[in-house]
């Protein structure tokens, strides 16, 4: 006798609905909001250099802090997350930073607005690989990518968002850029919203054992499709728990529940290569992807435009990551993860390096145009394939771990960036944007050490 389908299975078969439009919508609101706040960072510490006369190395460590938070937020967040749950832990992280955000509008100096830093990046950095965890838990199979893809597109409205309060709102006046970081108390009231709007993991939910809750979760994604429950369920039953896999009873044997799973660990055999392949895909991306974003205002300044010129050249850059998240959505149901993936950050490569050569400011919006094209068109498949690659026990854990190493990566880059920049001399941006194509090729190579899971259940 074969049983019914798993919660999982039916999820994954289901066409989409209204009820993922308010998923996606509600959970890349709230990332689209952490992009705003990493976003516009780069534009206060220009003026910031200003008024408060800052050292090139306090300019560096205004970034740095935010990113050891981010660190320490994405490795616990992910932790977190698969104990207390997806949504419980991402309403709580968007609390965190949104507080910490609109504190550090208030501050009169450099140490304050370091310790304010560091709290902003632990909410942001536990928050982004818990978003999309979510997402790709309750996503239909054969468009699961895609969607992750899509939530992560809201990154580069939010750095839009970021570049146009950058642009209109941070040099008007010697208070712009405290109205500016003063909009980051909007992520603590929408993380009511959150709270109360988006629904749980339903396989999260199966493994603590609150079967009725995970049913709720899935009949609500199926009535939204306007399709009957696959099987009626009892109180609390367990049934269909035992992964994506009908089971089969031989005649004359007696059906048991399954039995708990072991959970495996991030190194253990089985999971080693995609481990060590993921780790390094994201320590490659933070390091080229930050180090050149939140530099380029500075950059462009050091180059000789002025602060109103080198913000509209990069609010123009920015715009260009919407079409690359387009683009990423549609490969990565076509080509795959894998591929999509490398593909990106081969274009990301060459893309740095053209920049690192431009003068003009046609070739600046053109490189740079096309670095934010294929850049963010990597991220969003990068965002896609890490949680697929692990089991339901260590995904939050798994996509937090690979993102707060990765985090390492951009505490690295903008300590190293003006470094190099000095050491450069007149050919400083060269170097640094070499050094990034270096960075995307080293991801791109280790891309190959992924499984590709396109089409594929989430590991159970």
């Amino acid at each position: 006798m074969t049983s019914s389908p798993s919660r999982s299975d039916r999820l994954g078969a289901l066409p989409y609905t209204r009820r993922h439009t308010r998923l996606l919508v509600g959970s890349g609101a709230g990332w689209a909001l952490d992009a705003m706040d990493v976003g516009l960072i780069s534009f206060v510490i220009v003026v910031l250099a200003q008024q408060w006369g800052l050292t090139t190395s306090e300019r560096s460590w205004i970034v740095t802090i935010g990113f050891i938070g981010m660190a320490v937020g994405a490795t616990l967040g992910g932790r977190l997350a698969d104990r207390f749950g997806r949504r419980t832990v991402f309403a709580a992280t968007l609390v965190v930073y949104g507080l910490a955000t609109g504190a550090s509008a208030l501050v009169g100096g450099l140490a304050l607005f370091l310790v304010l830093r560091f709290f902003v990046g632990l909410g942001l950095g536990a928050e982004l690989p818990v978003a999309s965890t979510l997402v790709s838990e309750l996503s239909p199979t054969r468009i699961r990518g895609r969607l992750v893809v899509v939530l992560e597109s809201f990154w580069a409205l939010g750095w839009i968002l970021a570049a146009v309060i950058g642009f209109y709102v941070v040099p008007r006046g010697e208070d712009g850029w405290r109205w500016g970081l003063a909009l980051g108390l909007v992520p603590a009231v929408y993380a009511i919203v959150v709270r109360l709007g988006l629904p749980e993991s339903a396989v999260w939910l199966e493994r603590r054992g609150r079967y009725d809750e995970a049913e709720q979760v899935v009949r609500g994604f199926e009535e939204s499709a306007g399709r009957a429950p696959a099987s009626p369920m009892a109180k609390g039953e367990p049934a269909a728990v035992a992964g994506t896999r009908a089971m089969v009873t031989a005649p004359g044997a007696t059906a048991t529940a399954p039995g708990p799973t072991a959970r495996p660990g991030l190194w253990s055999a089985a999971l080693r290569r995609r481990t060590l392949g993921i780790w390094l895909v994201w320590f490659g991306v933070n390091f080229a992807y930050y180090g050149a974003f939140l530099w380029i205002p500075s950059l462009l300044v050091a180059r000789g435009h002025d602060v109103t010129t080198s913000f509209g050249y990069t609010l123009i850059i920015t715009l260009a990551q919407l079409p690359g998240y387009a683009l990423a959505a549609v490969l990565v149901e076509v080509w795959g993860r894998r591929s999509t993936l490398a593909v990106f950050l081969i274009g990301s490569a060459i893309a740095a390096w053209f920049f690192g050569q431009s003068d003009s400011p046609t070739s600046i919006i053109v490189a740079g145009s096309a670095l934010s094209f294929c850049n963010l068109g990597a991220w969003g498949a990068l965002y896609a394939i890490t949680p697929e690659i692990y089991p339901t026990t260590v995904r939050g854990s798994g996509a937090g771990a690979a993102a707060g190493f990765g985090r390492l990566a951009s505490i690295a880059a903008p300590l190293t960036v003006p470094v190099l920049l000095e050491r450069g001399g007149a050919d400083g941006d060269v170097v640094v944007f070499s050094l990034f194509a270096v960075a995307f090729v080293v991801a791109a190579a280790a891309a190959f050490l992924l499984p590709e899971t396109r089409g594929r259940e989430l590991p159970d």
